[in-house]
């Protein structure tokens, strides 16, 4: 190899480790929180005393209904908000395995027989999550057609 084309090399080769160097150093470490952990920090605060209907934790009467819709159903249709809880939690930073992880905990210790969700289980509650917002944006562009309409016979 000639030296113009070994120095190339090197200073390819050295950018590349310092961007990688970089990226590690920027990335912060995969630190998800437990079922535990988002509970304690988001959850209790309604979960704990059933504030505006919210199953109360650990009180099998009130999550028997919600465990018998399963797992995938019930984590997706509380990420994207439902009755008066609002979406993730009310956190919009929450992440949506953090967000599963503290379903799971919830109603496992309010007598479901729930884990922290693995691969599958996440893509389940990814396409229902996904198909219960496809019907949500249907119903307000209907009532935004309905708006409108009410509007041009105000006219």
């Amino acid at each position: 190899m000639n030296t113009s084309l070994l120095a190339c090399l090197s200073i390819v080769l050295t950018g590349l480790l310092a961007q990688a160097s970089h990226a590690a150093e920027a990335a912060p470490p995969d630190t998800l929180k437990s079922g535990k952990q988002v509970y304690n920090e988001v959850c209790m605060a309604c979960h704990d005393t059933g504030v505006a209907h919210a199953p109360r934790f650990r009180n099998k009467a009130d999550w028997a209904p919600l465990i018998e819709e399963g797992q995938g159903i019930l984590t997706a249709h509380a990420w994207v908000g439902v009755r008066a809880m609002p979406a993730k939690g009310g956190k919009p930073e929450l992440r949506l395995v953090e967000f599963s992880r503290a379903v799971a905990y919830m109603a496992s210790q309010s007598g479901g027989d729930w884990e922290d969700p693995d691969a599958g289980m996440m893509k389940k509650i990814r396409h229902e999550a996904e198909e219960r917002l496809e019907k949500a944006i249907k119903e307000a562009q209907a009532m935004k057609q309905e708006l409108h309409r009410l509007n041009e016979e105000d006219d």
